[in-house]
């Protein structure tokens, strides 16, 4: 894998989140939205902004936003989504905020970024895939409510995290196409009468982090060509 460089985080960056923040203050007291889905979001945001900027504190807001994101999941028959954050997502977390802190720059704030081979791209997007089709079967005869979305991004998730705690710029990818379905599928919820707006803000909100990281991260590597 290839090493990159570290940033810190900007003004702008500080002002989205501050106004993030009270979007989800507007939905807690006049949208009256789900105490658990607006908690789950300012952990959630929180975590996905640290981690962009290779912060090992991240993990701290992770496990506090997986564990209250997996009640949500519960509550809405998300199994796939509800095993993935209880089992996975939260061990994983712990493991990242360990392995994080052994790979830090001198300056012992920032992750040493890295990026796959092209073997080990091939592989995991291989197994990734077989793997979303077997997930897909399970869920549909398990009676989920949203089989297809689930599925995949239950299994792109395990895949994603899998390469967050590696410190791969490739998670950016995989976290895009899982932030686009969830948003999707969190906003069918909403419709469907359930008071979850935050987690369909959090949702749209990691979408475009994925895409704003993947630029920051890939500037490591080609500084002269993206900019941002």
């Amino acid at each position: 894998m290839i090493r990159m460089k570290q940033e810190k985080i900007n003004f702008f960056e500080i002002s989205a989140l501050f106004l993030i923040y009270l979007i989800l203050f507007f939905n807690a007291v006049f949208c009256k939205d789900s105490i658990i889905a607006v908690v789950s979001a300012f952990f959630g945001i929180t975590y996905t902004i640290m981690a962009g900027k290779g912060r090992p504190v991240c993990y701290l807001f992770g496990v506090s936003g997986s564990a209250l994101y997996g009640y949500l999941a519960f509550d809405n028959a998300l199994w796939g989504n509800l095993i993935l954050y209880a089992g996975y997502y939260i061990p994983m977390q712990v493991l990242g905020f360990f392995r994080w802190n052994k790979h830090l720059k001198a300056d012992k704030k920032e992750i040493v970024k890295t990026r796959l081979n092209l073997s080990d791209l091939i592989k995991l997007a291989l197994i990734t895939l077989s793997a979303a089709i077997i997930s897909i079967i399970i869920l549909i005869l398990s009676g989920d409510k949203s089989p297809y979305i689930d599925g995949i991004t239950t299994v792109f998730s395990v895949a994603g995290m899998y390469l967050t705690v590696k410190r791969c710029i490739e998670q950016w990818l995989v976290w895009l196409i899982v932030n686009g379905l969830s948003f999707v599928m969190w906003l069918k919820i909403a419709l469907e009468g359930e008071k979850v707006y935050s987690t369909v803000l959090m949702w749209g909100v990691y979408f475009i982090l994925a895409i704003y990281f993947y630029i920051k991260w890939k500037q490591d590597i080609f500084p002269s060509k993206y900019t941002l």
